[in-house]
């Protein structure tokens, strides 16, 4: 692809001079079309609109005829500027393509086709205006669409294979862009607008797109990134009401990239579409435990301080809130404090030192054989991190307390040699959390009470 395909503009495009006479005279247009070229052809644009209103249809079908017929590059692009700039100037014409009287032209193929075999500009035009086509077209009822068309005409490339075609090329796009600088945001663009279709979404996570986006949720300073990541997380939205791509979403970084791009971003719109995105996944699978695990309580509460003047923020900052609320209730519960053990990464949340929860769930440590607590003792030998340290000594001690039995089991379970190692540790916390634990050993349940960190 040459520099100058590159970077093309319409303006650039349209100040050629198409020999369409020409091409009537090989009969690549008809009469009629060559008409009615001339009449819009270097027009004025509101001459240009008018004429539209009157005849939308028949130019589109000159338009479209023409990228069936000419194969010649200056006119395939003089033509797709010609209907980008209609469709720039009122995207509601996008209709036209869809006229009853345009029932048996095949109106998508020629814009597929050109998706992978143009240049740089020819690509990025066919893509826009195709999205433009797919969502401006009449929905579909029992095989016929509202137009009163019947929809299973021998026509047609239906509409399923556009929107496949479409997201296999976005996809390409993503994985190698055919432009170094404006592949990526045309891309985005144009699924920012086509994954509100349902077949788009589903398309799009069955050809693993979705892994695709997560690299691009990345904190942003300039104008352009600050756009492409605004539309980037706007496409992860629409994503966060379709099931499948909720799953995939929870086995990528995606969540940790939301949130470290709302802890930054100062941009109204970015903050807004990730704070919607993080309420839709709340309650779903494990997002709700993570979301709490990466500190957004704490950013929301931050980000409610702050000067927004934008009503639907707000109202969907403190949702988030509340939602985050309930879940720090459900996750002070045994199910929780498993996965933390588990994960073999412990911080000091609110459940550890909280005397209901040892109360209500110590019986569970009985579970599996003691698994949980097997864990935990494991867990003095193998961790590197003070603070998962001293919180395993703690939740030793609390055990040592609670259970009916507990300085028996721990010491049975060779406990008590791991703790006094972690007496001489260098770190403060640990040292102290090393020796409280110590002291329930040996003081047992009656004495140990009295003895709080």
């Amino acid at each position: 692809m040459t520099t100058d395909h590159a970077e093309l503009t319409t303006e650039q495009v349209l100040r050629r001079d198409i020999p369409w006479e020409t091409y009537m005279t090989t009969k690549l247009i008809t009469g009629t079309g060559l008409q009615l070229l001339r009449r819009y052809d270097k027009k004025a644009e509101n001459y240009k609109a008018q004429l539209l209103d009157d005849d939308g249809p028949s130019y589109v079908r000159v338009f479209v005829s023409i990228l069936r017929a000419i194969f010649k590059e200056e006119t395939v692009e003089y033509v797709l500027a010609l209907i980008d700039e209609m469709l720039i100037g009122n995207p509601k014409r996008a209709r036209l393509f869809h006229d009853k009287s345009l029932a048996s032209e095949d109106t998508y193929e020629p814009f597929l086709r050109l998706l992978w075999k143009g240049n740089w500009f020819i690509q990025e035009k066919s893509c826009k205006i195709l999205s433009l086509l797919v969502s401006a077209r009449p929905k579909v009822h029992d095989g016929f669409t509202t137009n009163g068309e019947s929809s299973d005409k021998k026509k047609v490339t239906i509409i399923d294979d556009v929107l496949k075609g479409l997201v296999e090329w976005l996809c390409a796009q993503l994985k190698k862009p055919s432009h170094p600088s404006l592949g990526i945001p045309t891309t985005i663009n144009c699924l920012a607008t086509l994954l509100r279709e349902p077949v788009v979404r589903s398309s799009f996570v069955q050809v693993d797109g979705v892994k695709l986006l997560v690299p691009l949720i990345s904190p942003a300073s300039t104008q352009q990134s600050i756009q492409l990541l605004y539309e980037t997380c706007l496409c992860v939205w629409l994503l966060s009401f379709y099931e499948p791509a909720i799953e995939y979403l929870a086995t990528s970084r995606a969540l940790p990239r939301l949130v470290e791009v709302v802890k930054g971003s100062t941009k109204e719109k970015v903050v807004r579409v990730v704070v919607l995105t993080l309420g839709n996944l709340l309650h779903r699978g494990n997002f709700g435990a993570q979301m709490v695990d990466l500190g957004l309580p704490q950013i929301v509460q931050s980000l409610k301080a702050q000067a927004w003047s934008d009503e639907d923020l707000l109202e969907a900052l403190n949702q988030l809130e509340e939602g985050l609320k309930d879940n720090i209730k459900k996750l002070s519960s045994f199910d929780k404090y498993k996965q933390e053990v588990l994960l073999g990464h412990l911080d000091w949340s609110p459940m550890h030192k909280d005397p209901i929860f040892w109360r209500e769930n110590v019986t569970n440590f009985e579970e599996n054989d003691f698994q949980i607590l097997r864990v935990l003792i494991t867990i003095l030998d193998t961790s590197n991190d003070p603070r998962t340290l001293a919180v395993a000594c703690y939740d030793l001690s609390q055990f040592i307390q609670y259970h009916p039995a507990g300085r028996v089991i721990v010491t049975d379970l060779k406990a008590k040699e791991r703790v006094m190692k972690l007496m001489n540790h260098e770190n403060g916390e640990v040292t102290k959390n090393a020796l409280l634990c110590i002291q329930r050993l040996f003081l047992g349940a009656k004495y140990a009470s009295f003895l709080q960190v």
